[in-house]
């Protein structure tokens, strides 16, 4: 709610353009993931087929000294309408006594996500590498994720080499000294593992590229946000990879619903290490069927890579700021 009511109605045009540019690069990021993974993953996970399955679904597992069942307050679906409903209205009014109490509760999830959630995450993931070493497969299941790994991390350098040769076209600069002058804030990323913690470095090189330190001001802080190429490629292609270990069925009709649906949620995820994955999470669940222990899976997965991700989308940030800018001077 507070993600969206923060976009405001001030903005209008300018807020317009970074928004539909933002929301395009990620769509197309998480596309070009489903189609590269559909194409590579098949064959190189053929041989893994099932040893997923065997460590989620068999006998010997660690069982747990006592467990609590926490139901959803609400469904996944309807939060997010509600979310997007109460934030778009809350957006168009300037001193609400709602608003105050919604950036309350953000305060709220803000602290329960650093304080709580990410400094219990590595014990979370020692957990689930714990029962693969249980069941005797963590040396299997380590070496397919480092062939997902890796071809992730492919993707990611293609993503942003075309990010910056469409960018260098548009606004007629050479492309590699665009992204050169970006690698601070892609290295401040790496280290960071977060996209908000990254805005001042982000924001000092994109305007020396050029970018004027009005647009500059608004649409890297915006990006930092609803920008999420890198996040919702690695969310897109773990999906994949664990479908196919577990030989659920999947098509590009389920593919598609997913990845606008993810792409509009990643707006909700906070500038937090691991943020997508767990704003990913209703997603994952209500759309592809994940259960817990693919859950499980999947934010271990991304989790091992999740600097990379960020240093993508950060990176990325300051194409869209090149472009924003060119289409507000031409104006």
């Amino acid at each position: 709610m507070p993600a969206i009511s923060d976009l405001g109605k001030g903005a209008g045009r300018l807020l317009l353009i970074t928004a539909a540019i933002a929301y395009g690069s990620t769509l197309f990021s998480g596309f070009m993931s489903y189609f590269t993974s559909s194409t590579i993953f098949p064959s190189l996970l053929s041989s893994h087929i099932n040893e997923a399955a065997e460590v989620t679904e068999g006998g010997k597992d660690l069982v747990p000294y006592f467990s609590i069942t926490i139901p959803a307050v609400i469904d996944v679906m309807s939060a997010l309408v509600l979310a997007f409903v109460i934030g778009l209205g809350l957006s168009y009014q300037e001193n609400s006594i709602l608003k105050k109490a919604v950036k309350n509760f953000e305060t709220i999830i803000m602290q329960l996500i650093e304080n709580v959630i990410v400094p219990l995450l590595p014990i979370f993931i020692l957990g689930i590498f714990a029962n693969m070493a249980f069941n005797g497969q963590v040396y299997s299941i380590i070496s397919v994720f480092v062939n997902i790994i890796g071809v992730i991390f492919a993707m990611h350098i293609f993503l942003l080499l075309l990010q910056y040769l469409i960018t260098g076209a548009i606004v007629k600069k050479n492309p590699l000294r665009l992204l050169a002058n970006m690698m601070p804030a892609y290295f401040t990323a790496l280290g960071t593992q977060s996209s908000a913690a990254t805005i001042p470095v982000t924001l000092l090189q994109t305007e020396k590229n050029g970018v004027s330190p009005k647009i500059a001001g608004f649409v890297i802080p915006l990006c930092a946000t609803i920008h999420l190429s890198g996040s919702i490629m690695k969310i897109t292609a773990c999906a994949m990879a664990l479908m196919i270990l577990e030989g659920l069925p999947y098509d590009f009709g389920m593919f598609t619903g997913f990845i606008f649906m993810l792409g509009v949620a990643m707006v909700a995820a906070p500038g937090v290490p691991g943020g997508a994955i767990m704003a990913a999470v209703g997603v994952l669940q209500s759309m592809l069927g994940f259960n817990e222990e693919m859950i499980g899976l999947m934010i271990a997965l991304y989790i091992t890579m999740d600097s990379f991700g960020t240093a993508c989308n950060v990176t990325g940030d300051g194409a869209i700021a090149l472009v924003v800018d060119k289409i507000t001077k031409e104006k």
